[in-house]
């Protein structure tokens, strides 16, 4: 008697773990849109304005995803392309703040069309701080490092200071780089949260110097090499 009540005891047990180990087997599917900027950058001078964006899409589970990102720039009184760049990434977990990444990357500047492949981290630092750091593998490789900061200010206003540098590693003239003459960009984004985090336009400023042998270059073209522009635009996430 004792052994059939033993039996029945874990047959009972097994039966209830099975739906669970079902469910737990069965990742679930995620997916999302952010566009963390898009926004007009507006100067003194109307000939130096820019439409600007930059958000990425994703699918996939908390062990796997894949992310379509885009960015670029477009000069909105020549109505022309000034910069456009999308990412096709997939991230994996190696922590549990950091994901590695790997995938490709297509430019359109001005002259020829390139292709890069991007191996990097994406994830949280200490005190939330957002990081990207990523290497562009081609015949003109560079580098980026990323880091933004979202400080809640109230529950529905938030400032996000951010700084990227872009390194490259080799001449792009295509581009209108120089090796190791690197990009550095600053802004910070004051938001309002409209409907929860979907929907927050927001205004800031934004700082672009490049360095170096990039910035003798564009010297010679007869260029800027900085420029300060107030922003206004719209982040959006569903």
């Amino acid at each position: 008697m004792k052994n059939q009540i033993s039996r029945f005891l874990i047959l009972c047990s097994v039966g209830a773990m099975v739906p669970s180990t079902v469910i737990a087997a069965e990742e679930q599917l995620i997916w999302g849109v952010q566009v963390e900027q898009f926004e007009n950058r507006f100067t003194g001078d109307a000939q130096s304005d820019v439409m600007a964006w930059d958000g990425d899409a994703l699918i996939g589970t908390d062990e796997l995803k894949f992310v379509v990102r885009s960015e670029g720039e477009f000069q909105t009184r020549s109505e022309r392309l000034e910069t456009m760049e999308t990412q096709l990434r997939l991230q994996k977990p190696i922590s549990t703040f950091f994901d590695a990444v790997a995938g490709v990357r297509f430019d359109t500047p001005d002259g020829r069309d390139r292709v890069h492949g991007v191996v990097g981290l994406h994830g949280l630092a200490p005190q939330w701080f957002e990081v990207d750091a990523d290497l562009f593998v081609s015949d003109r490789p560079s580098a980026r490092f990323e880091v933004e900061y979202e400080a809640l200010i109230t529950n529905y206003l938030i400032l996000t200071p951010s700084i990227e540098l872009d390194v490259p590693l080799r001449d792009n003239l295509d581009a209108e780089v120089k090796a190791w003459g690197p990009k550095l960009e600053v802004g910070a984004r004051l938001s309002y949260d409209l409907v929860d985090r979907s929907v927050a336009p927001y205004i800031g400023v934004h700082y672009e110097r490049v360095f170096g042998d990039t910035l003798d270059l564009r010297q010679e073209e007869g260029e800027e090499g900085d420029g300060l522009f107030f922003v206004a635009g719209l982040r959006l996430m569903f």
